[in-house]
């Protein structure tokens, strides 16, 4: 039997508003509630609700053998509660099928393990807490932000509790080998590693409604000869994706839902292949290898590494003044108030330094889509200028819990 595992990630920033140089020392207003309200229902809309009623009917019709997984940031959890609950409610009713997998990950959908592990720890075990509590199920997969892993993390993610975590299928990391074998990450006892096809998942999330592709427009049937091609020996099929392709970035015009409602039965349709989610997978089979994996390596751009988040001086600077703030958040926190960690969580959000990136071709048109700024600098002052006001308010409240009280000197009347 060769898997076939799809999973989507769920995620939307709590974006900033446009905060400017006079607005330092005046305003702690640093989120655009306006307009992430707007979005979130806009996306809810177009994507969540029609998709998961989509993803319910097919898993009563092939009475559960189409299985599917999601990973939904902890910020796009915040956001849903606040603003769409009946979203929330609709993955909540799919999770409770038992044909859904809620994945782990980041509360805050950061990239804080490249830069403070302890960071990564408490982020992952408090997103952990939050599925576990809506969805009734502690997760046993992880998907780190933006696919990226190492060495390192797959390490701590293991002694974090997870049995799987998930990667991108990168030519530099598989060489000779094939994405569709599940593997052990070198330096690791029993963790699984699932690495995304990324050729076959890119056939839906960017190149579906694309009218100069050759194969234009794809249909369901055509997409299952190409997964049925996999060659025997072959463990897991891994479609892993945005969730917001669907209705969003490819709208419902397009042909995307009437494509994805035939997609399980035309893979169904040959016998060898079957719909599993990731733990499922990395109960059932052991690993064929051991991976090396010494670099990060993400899911974005050409070139699969981190230079989408931290390629340029200006992300790299933005990414260094914020977490030079963290001590005194951590202060302030272990004194009895954690909402400046709140703050410094969301801003550490990864789409923030995705907003700076420069890059060009292709790539650049990916990043310049998803930015709501009109240059990257936009994007950096804009951040730099909130770094700027929260870390004086950070540690001028933290610098006040380390001065002591002056020693009442006076005497009292005999």
């Amino acid at each position: 039997m060769t898997d076939v595992t799809v999973y989507f990630q769920v995620h939307q920033p709590f974006r900033l508003r446009r905060y400017t140089f006079f607005d330092i020392g005046t305003s702690e207003a640093y989120f655009d509630d306006g307009e992430n309200e707007r979005i979130v229902r806009r996306v809810a809309e177009r994507c969540y609700l029609p998709m998961n009623a989509l993803v319910r009917k097919l898993i009563e019709k092939h009475e559960g053998a189409f299985r599917v997984a999601y990973s939904i940031s902890g910020v796009a959890l915040q956001q849903m509660e606040r603003w769409v609950p009946e979203a929330l409610a609709s993955f909540q009713d799919l999770a409770a099928t038992g044909c859904v997998e809620i994945l782990g990950e980041t509360s805050h959908h950061s990239l804080c393990a490249l830069t403070d592990l302890d960071e990564f720890r408490d982020q992952v075990n408090a997103q952990s807490d939050r599925v576990e509590k809506l969805f009734g199920k502690r997760p046993t997969t992880f998907r780190n932000t933006e696919l990226v892993i190492d060495k390192r993390i797959a390490k701590t993610a293991e002694e974090l509790g997870f049995r799987a975590l998930l990667g991108e299928g990168a030519d530099h990391l598989l060489g000779w080998r094939s994405p569709h074998d599940v593997y052990r990450p070198e330096g690791c006892d029993h963790l699984r590693l699932l690495l995304r096809d990324y050729v076959r998942s890119d056939d839906i999330a960017f190149r579906f409604s694309n009218r100069t592709w050759e194969e234009w427009p794809l249909s369901a049937e055509r997409f299952a000869k190409w997964i049925h091609e996999a060659p025997p020996r072959d463990a897991a099929v891994n479609l892993f994706m945005d969730y917001e392709t669907f209705g969003e970035h490819q709208w419902e015009e397009t042909g995307i839902f009437r494509f994805f409602e035939g997609m399980p039965a035309a893979v169904l349709r040959d016998g060898r292949f079957r719909f599993r989610t990731p733990g499922e997978v990395a109960a059932e089979r052991e690993p064929v290898h051991e991976m090396a994996i010494p670099r990060p390596v993400s899911w974005a751009d050409a070139e699969r590494d981190v230079t989408a988040w931290l390629g340029n001086p200006m992300q790299r600077a933005a990414n260094e003044a914020l977490y030079a703030v963290l001590p005194a958040v951590r202060a302030l926190a272990a004194a009895g108030d954690p909402a400046p960690q709140e703050t410094w969580r969301k801003l550490s959000t990864s789409d923030h330094l995705y907003y700076m990136c420069t890059k060009w071709f292709s790539d650049g048109d990916v990043h310049k889509y998803f930015s709501p700024y009109a240059t990257p600098h936009d994007a950096f002052i804009a951040f730099m200028n909130v770094v700027d006001d929260f870390g004086r308010r950070a540690r001028r409240a933290a610098g006040s819990l380390t001065q002591a009280p002056a020693p009442n000197l006076a005497h009292e009347a005999p």
